[in-house]
């Protein structure tokens, strides 16, 4: 018997792209409708991430001509891994499984029939991952790839070469809304649930429209925030380069005492100067690495909601306003 799959697509300025993505979201989901391998209730959420231009206007024209687009408006720009857990968190009690993907149409479409069959043969959670990156320049190619290597030697348990084309099904998405952090990292959360899973090898293509979301900036500050929020190994580095430190100042402060009876203290002065830059900016450097740690504890003890949806446009339910609820917190009056 076929289950009802939502497809999740959050969207940040995409007006360009929107259009050619829903003509080929349409065309699929129809038939795998057709083909039986789905339910007719099927959806396509497209989750308006605080745009600026007509996104959510097309969103609710897509939503007026075919019941088949659904829409999730945020109240204001979240960033792209809230957006993606609004609509996750929005239809998991409606589908039996959801696939998420960006709007760019750079991720396979097709790739999710093999992430039906392995749903099918019992998989809760198939990862997309990118059999090559020939779209990427080779700086973003090695960076990329070097990142990955980090997480995993850091212990983050990432699924390498995947970011976030993946199919949950309905229990796998019950089970990430257990994790209530705020600073998010799905790619490495997704993997900590722990149901069975799979991977499905695509090759990745170019952007079809618009530009990208993710310059160097923001790239290196997605990175930050995945290995802060996963991993507390730059912590232990710190405790380690202290001890190391601690040890050599012993070994400096002999070879002091030794040139002193010797007669040649004004010898060195040259490697002294250098070790008190260098000790200086290992101090900054683990004062900044603390301090990263140090605000995500105050953003975590603030508990403040991660997303609130202004709209929600659905065949089913029509108009909705929800505010989101972390986990464990209290209800308001």
């Amino acid at each position: 018997m076929a289950d009802r799959l939502y497809f999740v697509i959050p969207c940040y300025n995409e007006e360009e792209v929107l259009p050619e993505t829903s003509r080929r979201l349409q065309e699929k989901m129809h038939a795998l409708m057709k083909a039986g391998t789905i339910k007719e209730n099927s959806r396509v959420v497209f989750v308006n991430d605080g745009s600026k231009d007509r996104t959510w206007e097309i969103i609710e024209e897509l939503h007026q001509k075919d019941p088949l687009f659904s829409g999730v408006n945020l109240s204001r720009n979240r960033g792209h891994q809230n957006a993606l857990l609004a609509g996750l968190m929005t239809v998991k009690d409606h589908c039996d499984m959801a696939i998420s993907m960006d709007a760019d149409l750079q991720d396979d479409i097709n790739a999710c029939d093999e992430m039906l069959e392995k749903y099918y043969d019992g998989c809760d959670i198939v990862y997309g991952v990118r059999s090559a990156r020939k779209t990427d320049t080779a700086f973003k190619r090695n960076t990329a790839q070097g990142y990955y290597k980090l997480m995993n030697r850091l212990g983050a348990n990432m699924v390498y070469n995947h970011a976030d084309y993946r199919l949950m099904s309905r229990r796998a998405l019950q089970g990430l809304s257990e994790f209530g952090e705020v600073n998010l990292f799905l790619r490495g959360i997704v993997p900590m649930i722990g149901y069975p899973s799979d991977v499905v090898y695509y090759e990745r293509a170019e952007r079809f429209a618009g530009e990208s979301k993710y310059p160097l900036k923001k790239m290196i500050s997605f990175a930050i925030e995945g290995i802060t929020s996963l991993s507390t190994a730059p912590l232990s580095i710190i405790t380690d380069c202290g001890i190391v430190i601690f040890l050599f100042s012993i070994v400096m402060l002999i070879y002091s005492i030794v040139r002193y009876y010797m007669g040649k203290t004004v010898a060195g002065w040259t490697f002294l100067s250098v070790s008190i830059w260098l000790i200086g900016g290992m101090i900054l450097l683990a004062i900044g690495v603390l301090g990263e740690y140090i605000g995500k504890i105050y953003l975590e003890t603030k508990s403040r909601p991660r997303y609130i949806i202004e709209q929600y446009l659905d065949a089913d339910d029509g108009f909705q306003t929800k505010k989101e609820r972390r986990p464990g917190a209290p209800e308001k009056s």
